[in-house]
């Protein structure tokens, strides 16, 4: 019962954390779709070629919250799907403020930031224009309406409204997730998780990389105490951080209504995170 509350409460603080990031990326799009001219519209598609770049650096910042931005953004396709690639393998999570807490020199963290911004940037940008050069993803107009009249949100009443009430959806949605996902890494454990990605076999890579999928920060903080425990090598927890965009996906499967698609990014971002890691691993010493 103890362990049951403390992943309750866990899971509470976790979960409030993203809230003022699922507020703002509503805020934007209900904005964008109230407020902005036709001209402006043309200017955010025009940008698109330039996302991968911003994303990638953007996505650095050590908050679950911005893949969740992201996400809405690319739903109402404001964004390209490169950036939003970019976005989610870069994206540090909890990595960053546990290694700087544990005193982890400055020159590591930059290289693991480093590394992480450049595959999103290049995975990212390399995406956007296969699909553009094979007309595979036509151009598209932002279309956040279609998010407002899934949700039934009745936009005419505001954007602040529309955009709460998007945001409490949302974010009961993801907290009924996170929960369930934290019983059962409380479950299993860290340290049977450990003996599984101890070694340096193609297994591991492919584990670790299934770990770095948990829609939760919690497995980016798994994967950094491993490291830090000197469980992981550098590069398997690089591979595994790769695709963990946090609560992202979680978001995603909810907002963007095509779940095939859906699907196609998460074998993608998997996909990248195995081949990142297998090359990384003869890069890095």
């Amino acid at each position: 019962m103890h362990e049951l509350l403390h992943v309750l409460e866990h899971t509470t603080i976790d979960t409030i954390k993203i809230l003022p990031f699922l507020l703002i990326a509503y805020l934007i799009m209900e904005y964008l779709e109230h407020k902005t001219t036709n001209k402006t519209k043309e200017a955010i598609k025009k940008s698109g070629k330039f996302g991968p770049f911003i994303g990638g650096i953007l996505g650095a910042f050590p908050q679950c919250g911005f893949s969740v931005t992201a996400t809405n953004l690319y739903a109402g396709r404001v964004i390209t799907i490169g950036t939003l690639f970019a976005i989610y393998l870069s994206t540090s999570d909890e990595m960053l403020p546990i290694l700087l807490s544990e005193g982890v020199s400055g020159t590591v963290i930059l290289k693991i930031l480093g590394i992480k911004i450049l595959i999103g940037i290049i995975a990212g940008s390399i995406i956007d224009l296969v699909l553009n050069m094979c007309h595979k993803k036509e151009k598209e107009e932002p279309k956040i309406e279609s998010i407002c009249k899934h949700d039934h949100c009745h936009c005419e009443n505001g954007i602040w409204k529309s955009a709460i009430k998007h945001t409490i959806n949302v974010f009961i949605f993801i907290f009924i997730i996170t929960l369930l996902l934290n019983i059962t890494i409380e479950y299993i454990g860290e340290d049977t998780l450990g003996k599984l990605i101890s070694n340096k076999t193609i297994i591991s890579t492919l584990i670790v990389t299934l770990i770095g999928l948990i829609p939760n920060c919690a497995s980016s903080v798994i994967l950094t105490e491993l490291y830090l425990s000197n469980v992981l090598s550098l590069p398997l927890m690089i591979g595994g951080l790769l695709v963990n965009a946090g609560v992202g996906l979680l978001v995603l499967f909810k907002v963007n209504h095509n779940q095939k698609e859906n699907i196609k990014i998460v074998l993608g971002l998997y996909i990248i995170g195995v081949i990142s890691t297998i090359g990384l691993q003869y890069i890095i010493s």
